[in-house]
């Protein structure tokens, strides 16, 4: 068969440049209206026991291109199951080595989900007895932000993720924090739900995820640039999440990420905003080392750089809900690499171990409650 290489479809991003026998030259696709670019999610059809070499030529102007250093591509037969692949960097240009067992094989920055796989995780937690669904708005391009509500506790806790579309394991994370607080035999789901009303937004930028971009929305606007001053022109989701958080208040948030060149999971607080305090700063503190203590997947010796005081970027979502509710707010950062800590040389850092570390989020919130009782 002849080599063959497509990405029309949800989440796709690709350009084939060259295929010269079993080489295949590729571009990623810059987001719409900007210039960030590291996503990629394609199908090579045609390859079955040929020892195929894809180059991504582009890859020296991305984003972050320290990204690729020890990065291995995500590889699958069945887009259930991703595997890493052979891959190294140098000059600018990736090189994923595979000889597929199949004539269909999918190729990905990290496990992708669809923004179909989003619906039907929507579908599902809206059928729970005790879970209320709204539509905050719609987006740019006309797709729901789909909004979950849970619990009837007096503490707000906001989750929420996907503000830049690549980062996919803030979705596969979603389905095990959902999945667990919706799970009406697991004691710590049911206290949770008794102290806590959990207002979850897993998707805060569909479409950039359907339409196959790293970082930004249909405008090409990285949402998490945009919470100090919202607009309904460029900034649709963040203005209708952070409209539904004046109506809610703030006592908890998370928002989920994923981070390019750093091999560990850790968080990232809200120091240097103007209304900084040290007792608030301590709850921070209390729930990471609560979290490294119950989680192996989880440190807190690497991370980014504090910010000195009064120096806080307030148009990024942390910093804005700290500042503007008093809230406990930080940001989660899971790899695309793999976790340096605990390795796992076959699936790396995969969608089943972000779903965990979900779960372990919740266990570490559940040892703070009281906590946040009394700060609030």
């Amino acid at each position: 068969m002849t080599l063959s290489i497509s990405s029309a479809f949800d989440g796709g991003n690709i350009k084939l440049v060259a295929i010269e026998g079993d080489r295949v030259d590729l571009e990623i696709v810059k987001d719409h209206q900007s210039d960030f670019y590291q996503w990629f999610y394609f199908r090579l059809t045609g390859a079955a026991g040929r020892a195929v070499e894809l180059r991504i030529v582009n890859c020296g102007d991305s984003a972050y291109p320290k990204g690729w250093e020890n990065y291995r591509a995500r590889f699958s037969y069945d887009r259930e199951d991703w595997r890493q692949a052979e891959t190294d960097y140098a000059g600018g240009v990736l090189t994923i080595r595979l000889t597929p067992a199949s004539d269909s094989v999918w190729l990905a920055y990290f496990a992708p989900y669809s923004m179909e796989r989003h619906n039907d995780f929507i579908a599902d937690a809206a059928s729970h007895p005790d879970v209320s669904y709204r539509s905050l708005g719609t987006t740019l391009d006309g797709q729901d932000i789909d909004y979950l509500s849970v619990g009837t506790g007096p503490l707000s806790v906001w989750l929420y993720g996907r503000q830049h579309p690549g980062e996919t394991m803030a979705s596969w994370w979603m389905e095990g924090a959902v999945a667990r607080l919706l799970d009406d035999s697991d004691p710590v789901a049911r206290r949770l739900r008794e102290r806590a009303t959990f207002h979850i937004v897993p998707n805060m930028n569909p479409d950039g995820s359907r339409l196959g971009h790293l970082r930004t929305n249909a405008a090409g606007v990285n949402l998490n640039r945009e919470w100090h001053t919202p607009t309904a022109e460029k900034s649709p989701e963040v203005l209708a999440v952070r409209n539904r958080m004046d109506e809610t208040g703030v006592h908890f948030a998370m928002d989920v990420h994923g981070d390019e060149a750093i091999p560990y999971n850790f968080l990232a607080g809200f120091e240097g905003i103007p209304s900084w305090t040290d007792a608030l700063g301590d709850l921070f503190t209390r729930y990471a080392e609560r979290l490294e203590a119950i989680s192996p997947d989880f440190q807190r010796r690497h991370g980014y750089e504090v910010a000195q005081p009064g120096q806080a970027n307030l148009s990024m979502s942390t910093n804005q809900v700290a500042e503007r509710f008093g809230a406990v707010s930080m940001t989660l950062e899971m790899p695309f690499k793999d976790n340096d800590d605990l390795p796992d040389p076959d699936q790396g850092w995969s969608p089943d171990r972000c779903a965990a570390l979900g779960r372990s989020c919740l266990d570490a919130l559940h040892a703070m409650l009281d906590d946040l009782d009394a700060r609030r």
